[in-house]
């Protein structure tokens, strides 16, 4: 029976999964970004967000908690050098998922696996989108809106044509006459 075991295995020794978890969060904070199985990037994320939230805290004790965890000194230098610098607000999910598809080989899922606020292309696509993407209710109501203002700037062009309108007719009467 699997009663409490509640972290994927990942088909590995106790030893093997520790090592290959502290191997991965190494590269992801090291490359900001790495390409894995689903399944990896989901034990990976579990193992490795307790630590950038132990990061946040610079002190001797949470640098030899996380360095016992990584055994990397580059990695813990940048840890609480530049990641702890930009996650400093953020209360947490500082990473984020996003799947591939299937490898060819041996069709296994793929996804990749990056640090949320390293991304600075998602970062200007997610401004982009605010600027043009509408919910349906604003743009309901924005619309009776708009088209009033509109009407009103038809109804004042229509209002202003006919007195310009007159006006020329008058002057096009008195060149005739004048001559």
């Amino acid at each position: 029976m699997r009663h409490n075991k509640k972290f994927n295995h990942l088909s590995r020794t106790a030893s093997h999964r520790d090592a290959l978890l502290a191997n991965l969060s190494v590269s992801l904070i090291l490359h900001k970004r790495i390409t894995t199985t689903v399944a990896k990037a989901k034990a990976l994320k579990q193992y490795v967000e307790p630590l950038i939230t132990r990061c946040k805290k610079d002190d001797t004790n949470s640098r030899r908690v996380v360095f016992r965890y990584l055994q990397n000194k580059e990695a813990v230098k940048e840890l609480f050098g530049t990641v702890a610098e930009k996650v400093a607000e953020r209360p947490g999910g500082y990473t984020r998922i996003i799947k591939l598809g299937f490898r060819q080989g041996d069709a296994a899922d793929l996804a990749f696996i990056e640090l949320v606020d390293f991304d600075e292309n998602m970062k200007k696509q997610q401004k982009v989108e605010k600027k043009t993407r509408r919910s349906r209710r604003s743009s309901k109501k924005e619309a009776p809106a708009a088209e009033a203002a509109e009407a009103t700037a038809v109804e004042a062009s229509a209002e202003e044509a006919p007195k310009s309108a007159p006006a020329e007719e008058a002057k096009a009467d008195e060149a005739p006459k004048a001559e």
